[in-house]
């Protein structure tokens, strides 16, 4: 069988493979909008509904029978030797980035476009084009002399797959220290220029009354705003030294602490400490904690609660500090009294939209925190996640400057407690 179709055929199961398996592939297609090759970013952020793949196999196949139709070339094969070129090098070249960029991508239906663009970057295809649209204006800036979206593309490639600089050297027929070096800038890029974007903390009254209010049918405790979790990000044992770095999961790591909101986007990333630090050293030693502390950040939603002025709080297991605005469980192993028990149920199940989207996260920090808000925005399909195991050990103890924040902590958490047993219990 002729050659050429057997690899279109390979490059058809290839995509077909690519697709979410929860996509129904029998769903009808919803017709094409006139205005895709001019839509602004935030109109890209948004979600296409499934295109039969019969359609597209289909068109594939009667392209290929067209394209045998065309009248042979008359012009003599060339003498002139190609066996020293790289075929996968010139498939990564500008040319043919520009061209499936271009070209072939408007060719497909959406769901299979971004089927494809995800096995290759990461992204849909939208959301790929809303971070180049971002990024353009710093990378122009830096007179590289790649093209911006090719440039992201590799170092998204490198994100999603965890390729090498060599590798990707051999592909795009690049030096290593070039490739290391665009990684670093894109990088960086994300995670200074775009982070006040798209990670901040929920000050609007819409903001917060939106998220509490989702906290509060997911757990029936009121004026929740946020789960904080820390996580260990494994790196390379020769990237760093000593035993400070490594964690309670026996391997060298930095601590990762996120915040982040119902719909598990990240309000707050810090990366501070090694691996081997504990939770509550890394909250007290963040500009976050500093910021609540200080009276920086103050939430107006404040509600009343048994007598109790509270204020919009986040929640966190007992490894964290009990303060004013954290609260933690009374017991990690159930033993208060049956509000108390109900309250640490309610409380970590809050907690769990924070450890979910750290899964998705995993082995990958600041940039990708911005990376993963984005396609938690544009409602990206999510990967299977990689959970780290339980954590035990003693609850947080509260530091001396700390007594007033536990003090008002464990007043509103007890009235938090009984007030959702008494709601629950009568029903």
């Amino acid at each position: 069988m002729d050659e050429s179709f057997m690899l279109m055929v390979s490059n058809l199961l290839h995509l077909h493979n690519s697709l979410d398996p929860s996509t129904s592939l029998l769903s009808s297609p919803s017709p094409p909008s006139s205005s895709s090759s001019t839509s602004s970013p935030s109109s890209l952020l948004s979600s296409s509904p499934p295109t039969p793949f019969l359609f597209f196999t289909l068109a594939s196949l009667l392209s290929y029978l067209a394209s045998q139709k065309k009248k042979p070339s008359t012009k003599p094969p060339s003498s002139t030797s190609t066996t020293t070129a790289n075929p996968e090098s010139s498939t990564f070249s500008v040319s043919a980035f520009r061209a499936l960029s271009t070209e072939h991508i408007w060719s497909l239906e959406a769901p299979l476009r971004d089927a494809q663009w995800r096995s290759m970057y990461g992204l849909s295809y939208p959301v790929f084009t809303t971070v180049v649209d971002k990024l353009k204006p710093h990378i122009a800036a830096s007179n590289l002399s790649l093209p911006t979206d090719y440039a992201v593309g590799m170092v998204l490639s490198r994100l999603a797959h965890g390729f090498s600089a060599k590798t990707l050297a051999s592909r795009y027929s690049l030096e290593p220290y070039l490739i290391s070096k665009i990684t670093n800038m894109v990088t960086r890029l994300l995670a200074t220029e775009l982070y006040p974007e798209f990670i901040k903390i929920p000050v609007s009254r819409r903001r917060l009354i939106e998220s509490t209010q989702a906290f509060e049918e997911l757990t029936s405790l009121p004026n929740m705003c946020g789960a904080i979790d820390g996580s260990p990000i494994k790196v390379k044992r020769g990237d760093i030294g000593g035993n400070m770095y490594e964690c309670r999961y026996g391997y060298s790591s930095v601590l990762l602490q996120v915040v982040a909101d119902h719909k598990k986007v990240f309000w707050d990333v810090c990366v501070k400490a090694p691996g081997g630090s504990d939770d509550a050293s890394h909250l007290r030693g963040s500009l976050l904690y500093n910021r609540l502390v200080s009276g920086d950040v103050v939430w107006d939603k404040v509600i009343n609660v048994r007598g109790h002025h509270v204020r919009p709080y986040i929640v966190g297991d007992w490894c964290y500090p009990l303060l004013s605005f954290l609260m933690t469980p009374f017991s990690p192993d159930g033993s208060g009294t049956p509000a108390q028990n109900l309250f640490d149920g309610m409380l970590m199940k809050g907690r769990s939209v924070v450890v979910d989207a750290i899964a998705l996260l995993k082995g990958t920090i600041v940039a990708c925190c911005v990376l993963h808000n984005l396609c938690q925005i544009a409602r990206e399909p999510e990967p299977e996640t990689w959970k780290d195991p339980d954590e035990g050990g003693a609850p947080a103890r509260g530091l001396e400057n700390e007594k007033s924040f536990h003090y008002f902590g464990d007043s509103l958490r007890q009235a938090l407690a009984d007030d959702l047993h008494q709601r629950l219990s009568s029903r």
